[in-house]
């Protein structure tokens, strides 16, 4: 399925985006519910229906199973929530050094730089 990605000299799996983890449950569920919903009167149609609905479950299942993978390999998931909200903040506070630096560079004088003559 997915190869481990070598980092540090480590075999991790590779990382994922958020966009990249799929988390389309409701089709899955809504054909549950539908062959739930449907009252044969044969008993080889329940059968064949129960049959069905058990697959899709499990179907469903594996699915799950799937998305607890590709969200364990999300970014930043191992940190705890105030550790995620310490590391945002520092990020902000550097992000706020920088603009001013910046604003500073920017309003020194400029520097002439020589054109280089041709031959």
């Amino acid at each position: 399925m997915e190869a481990p990605a070598e980092q540090n000299g480590q075999n991790t799996p590779a990382q994922l985006t958020v966009e990249q983890v799929d988390v389309d449950f409701l089709p899955l569920i809504y054909e549950i519910i539908r062959s739930v919903e449907k009252d044969p009167h044969d008993t080889t149609q329940k059968t064949r229906e129960s049959q069905d609905t058990s697959q899709k479950v499990l179907e469903l299942q594996k699915k799950f199973d799937e998305a607890r993978n590709q969200i364990g390999r999300l970014p930043g998931v191992e940190y705890s929530k105030e550790e995620q909200l310490q590391k945002l903040e520092t990020l902000r506070k550097q992000l706020q050094l920088k603009k001013e630096l910046l604003r500073k560079y920017r309003n020194m004088c400029s520097f002439e730089i020589p054109k280089a003559y041709s031959v």
